[in-house]
C-alpha cells in the first residue's frame, strides 16, 4: 500500500481560514488528530451556508456524514493559522463526496488531507433523497480548478 502525498493549495477551490486554539493542542503539543475532523466538519458546513444551501435549523433536506478519512504529513499546533481547502471529489444521486486539505500557516503543501461524505437525506423520515438542484449549482464553485 502506497502513502498518500501532500497535495498543493492551487489543487483547490475553496478555503475557509480557521483559527486554530489552545485547548485544540494535545498533551504532544500539535493538534490532536480529532480535531482535524472538526475542522473538516465546519469548513463543508460553512460552505452549504454561505451558499444559501443549509439554514442548519430549517432545511428539509439535510447531508448527514457517513464516512471520513484523514491522512497526517505535518503537525500543527496553536497558534498556528490555518486554511482548510474543498473541493468536488465526487457528486453521487444522493451523496457528495468533499477532497478536504489542511493547509498550516503559508505552507504551500497540505499538512494533512482527506475525504468527507454526505448523504442527503429527507430531515423527517432519515431516508435518502436526491443531492437538490441548488445544491448541485453550488457545488459547481468547488471544481477542481484543473476541471474549470
Amino acid at each position: 500500500m502506497s502513502r498518500a502525498a501532500p497535495e498543493s493549495r492551487t489543487a483547490f477551490a475553496h478555503f475557509l481560514p480557521v483559527t486554530t486554539r489552545w485547548m485544540d493542542n494535545d498533551v504532544f503539543a500539535h493538534v490532536n488528530n480529532v480535531v482535524y475532523y472538526s475542522y473538516f466538519d465546519t469548513a463543508v458546513t460553512h460552505f452549504l451556508i454561505e451558499s444559501g444551501v443549509l439554514d442548519i435549523e430549517k432545511s428539509q433536506v439535510v447531508g448527514l456524514v457517513v464516512n471520513t478519512h484523514c491522512n497526517y504529513f505535518s503537525s500543527i499546533a496553536f497558534p498556528d493559522r490555518i486554511s482548510v481547502g474543498l473541493r468536488l471529489a465526487k457528486l453521487g444521486s444522493s451523496s457528495v463526496r468533499y477532497d478536504i486539505a489542511i493547509f498550516r500557516n503559508d505552507e504551500d503543501l497540505a499538512s494533512a488531507q482527506g475525504q468527507f461524505v454526505h448523504v442527503y437525506v429527507d430531515r423527517d423520515s432519515n431516508r435518502p433523497v436526491p443531492v437538490p438542484e441548488a445544491l448541485v449549482l453550488a457545488l459547481g464553485k468547488l471544481a477542481p480548478p484543473a476541471a474549470r
